[in-house]
């Protein structure tokens, strides 16, 4: 069965997905909250799966929260925390609850989060991953048995296209489209001329591309991100215009460059698509698709 998140790949439609984060706990109430404000406004929900290696309520689980609730479920995989017999063990289970759309990752190192005793698995990466799925999808588990009863995803990886140096990047992206992936989810992107740049050489290839677009709710934060995160990087044209904002103002500042943005992708037709991340603000998701007139 087509997943509608598929179908609206394959449409000529501009898929709008965005990011729902799990809970530290079992309170799910403002998950929900958010879930029930975005089902009807975005093409699908991303569930992220223990994201910078912090110990969450699973993407699983929270997928079916979304499935349950008629949302549309992109079910976030990494590679950090399973080897390939748990993670094939957890496809069946999406598979058989009609989760049909995964995001493949590799996944953070784990110094990077709040369990910094924990051991790494990264038994595959994700490129392996899709293949896995591919081969899943043929009726094949992989050690080689058959399966009964098969499996169908619409399955994608990540993309850095503001990476430096950027040619392992694309190495990569070229790895994880050989592998199979339909869509590939680009990490933030704030500067359009560098990813202007990175689709000249990605639209060779027959897969949908879909722009990540961060929040920015203050200044601080864009600098902080210029400084910590790799492949993210915020032109300084914009971290001033953040901290032009007047008091009390820059989240409305940071609504205004992400729709701003979006809109300009969507118009000059960048890509197939924008995946909205606004990091636990997630009921601003309707404000910045406003902001870039998409209603």
């Amino acid at each position: 069965m087509v997943s509608k998140f598929k179908e609206a790949l394959q449409s000529d439609k501009f898929v709008v997905t965005c990011e729902v984060a799990p809970p530290k706990g079992t309170n799910l109430a403002k998950m929900i909250h958010h879930i029930d404000l975005l089902k009807d406004k975005v093409d699908a929900m991303n569930l992220t799966d223990h994201q910078s290696s912090v110990m969450r309520y699973p993407s699983l689980g929270a997928a079916l929260v979304v499935k349950e609730r008629g949302g549309e479920p992109i079910l976030q995989m990494t590679c950090r925390d399973r080897n390939r017999m748990a993670l094939q063990a957890d496809l069946l289970f999406a598979a058989s609850r009609g989760i049909n759309n995964v995001l493949c990752l590799t996944g953070d190192s784990i110094i990077l989060g709040d369990h910094k005793e924990a051991k790494a698995v990264f038994d595959m990466d994700s490129s392996q991953l899709v293949t896995m799925i591919r081969t899943m999808e043929a009726g094949k588990d992989a050690g080689g048995s058959n399966l009964d009863g098969g499996v169908e995803f619409c399955a994608g990886a990540i993309v850095t296209p503001e990476a430096v140096p950027l040619k392992p990047q694309l190495i990569k992206f070229e790895k994880k489209i050989e592998a199979g992936a339909e869509f590939i989810q680009t990490q933030a992107v704030f500067d359009l001329d560098k990813f202007r740049g990175f689709m000249d050489y990605a639209k060779q290839f027959d897969t949908k591309i879909i722009v990540g677009i961060i929040l920015l709710t203050s200044a601080p934060m864009a600098r902080f991100m210029n400084k910590n995160i790799a492949g993210v990087s915020v032109p300084e044209a914009l971290v001033r215009e953040m901290a032009s904002a007047p008091k009390g103002g820059a989240v409305k500042k940071g609504i205004e460059i992400a729709g701003r943005a979006i809109k300009t992708i969507k118009e000059e037709k960048l890509s197939s698509g924008v995946h909205i991340m606004a990091i636990g603000k997630e009921e601003l998701v309707p404000d910045i698709m406003k902001a870039a007139g998409i209603h």
